[in-house]
Formats: C-alpha cells, structure tokens, sequence
C-alpha cells in the first residue's frame, strides 16, 4: 500500500506543479477569474490519481478486492501528498518567484468589489478584503489555505473513489 500511495501521490504532485507552471507560463494574459477556475480544474486532474492508485491497489496489489475504508485511507494518503506539494509550490510562488501577486489579485478584488456593489456596501467589503489580505499576506496561512483546497478536494475525490472502486 506504501508503495502505492506513495507513487500515485508523487503523480499527483507532479502534476498540479506542472500544470500550475504550464499556467503561469502560458496562460498569464488571462484574467483572474478565468486563471481561478483552470486551477481548480488543476486540482481535478491532478487529484485523479485517487482513482488510478485506488484501482491499482485493489487489480494489482490486492488481487482485486479492496474495502472502502482500505479504499478511503488510500486516497486520503494520495490526496494528502498531492496537497503538500501545491502548498509548497504557493508558498515559492507567492514568495520567491512572483511576490507582487498578493497585491495585483487584492487590488484586482477591490475593483472588481467598486464595480459590482452599491457605494454603501463597498467599504464594508473592503474592510473584510484588507483583513484577509493581512491574513494571506502570512506564508504559513497561504500554505494551509492552499493546501487544504487541494486535500479537501482530494477528500471528495477519495469518497467518491472508494464508493465506486470497493470490492469485495
């Protein structure tokens, strides 16, 4: 099973830090919003390995059975490996290879804020996205924000493997 998660989540974290460089190579002229969906749709793809590693656990190392809670623990692992990476990979983003990012997107949130609320509702709305700022401006909260994005995405995914994949 160590053998298997491992391997799958070294598949999965490798691919949400290429696709995450593919994007920011490729695909930066796009807005925002747009740039926001293709990564959770990153996340998606990379995470599919849950149900690759699960069915190669249960076909080739287990001789074809596997249980759901052997199935969850299994994706959960995968999921969470896949999850530290893009952690780290934010974390070299936000503070080594783009450390303006934090301020553009804020900045881009705050217009996007004036343009679509009433005036009286603006401040109020602003306050709460300076306090986030703050928040987010912290690496250790960065990490754990993104990290726990991919996991409990990972999680879902690993629900949804292991209810499908069980066999006993």
């Amino acid at each position: 099973m160590k053998k298997t998660v491992l391997k799958f989540g070294l598949y999965g974290a490798v691919t949400i830090c290429a696709l995450f460089l593919i994007s920011w190579f490729v695909l930066s002229d796009l807005p925002l919003s747009t740039q926001e969906v293709l990564g959770y749709v990153s996340m998606v793809v990379s995470l599919s390995f849950v149900f690759f590693g699960i069915k190669h656990f249960r076909d080739i190392q287990n001789g074809g059975t596997v249980s759901f809670k052997k199935a969850l623990i299994i994706g959960i692992l995968i999921s969470l490996i896949t999850a530290l990476a893009f952690g780290v990979l934010d974390i070299l983003y936000t503070e080594v290879l783009n450390p303006d990012f934090m301020v553009s997107y804020y900045e881009n949130a705050a217009e996007n804020l004036r343009s679509t609320l009433p005036a009286d509702q603006v401040e109020a709305k602003l306050a709460e996205l300076e306090s986030q700022r703050e928040m987010f401006s912290n690496p250790l909260m960065s990490f754990l924000l993104m990290a726990m994005t991919v996991f409990v995405i990972g999680f879902i995914i690993s629900l949804i493997s292991a209810l499908i994949l069980q066999r006993k």
